[in-house]
């Protein structure tokens, strides 16, 4: 695994340029984590390489672009995409048919916490394209209202603690789990409307009859 120090070394002499293009690359499994890949863009800022703003904007298009191209990547292939050997290194079959009655049971909430879910991220929207699950304008309004969460958090946690690496190395890890217990409590408040709705539904029809 590539450690912060590397990408921010790599960045400061690159720039907006390699910040895109990992995260281009993160998008298709590329073996560098996508929050330390934005948290090095926001310390290269914060040490005078970059402007702050730019990066974020910078960010957030490299993530979104590259969750498209994964997400029509599965429209245009469909389950053809297990006969290519790229695919199948994108998404096995296994995951494949977890992930896809995962979607049954979760609906949208799924592609929702697929941008928290470092690993898994790939192979659900991989799998939302190719079953179709939701169209592409309702994927790139459900990932990016979860981007618009997840890239400043984390660009700007990189550029407000760029002088103090072991701080931010902690913010790191605390923020991780906050992220985690945020997206865990949502998923129970999912669950529960929705199991509140059935109950209620239920309930209006033994009225109307």
């Amino acid at each position: 695994m590539i450690s912060l120090d590397t990408m921010i070394h790599f960045y400061s002499s690159s720039g907006y340029f390699a910040v895109f293009g990992v995260l281009l690359l993160c998008g298709f499994g590329f073996p560098v984590p996508e929050d330390i890949s934005i948290i090095a863009g926001g310390v290269i800022s914060g040490l005078g390489y970059t402007n702050v703003h730019v990066m974020l904007l910078v960010s957030f298009a490299g993530v979104i672009v590259g969750d498209m191209i994964v997400y029509n990547m599965g429209r245009f292939f469909g389950e053809k995409i297990f006969n290519h050997s790229i695919g199948r290194k994108l998404l096995e079959q296994g995951w494949y048919d977890k992930i896809l009655k995962s979607f049954n049971r979760n609906g949208k909430m799924v592609l929702f916490a697929a941008r928290f879910m470092p690993g898994l991220r790939t192979p659900i929207f991989l799998t939302a394209g190719i079953t179709k699950f939701v169209g592409f304008p309702t994927f790139i309004i459900i990932d990016g209202f979860a981007a618009l969460i997840s890239v400043p958090l984390w660009n700007y946690l990189g550029y407000y603690s760029a002088s103090n690496r072991d701080l931010l190395l902690s913010w790191i890890k605390n923020t991780k789990i906050a992220i985690f217990i945020i997206l865990f409590a949502l998923v129970i408040f999912y669950l529960l409307m929705k199991v509140f709705r059935k109950k209620f539904f239920k309930l209006n029809l033994l009225k109307e009859e």
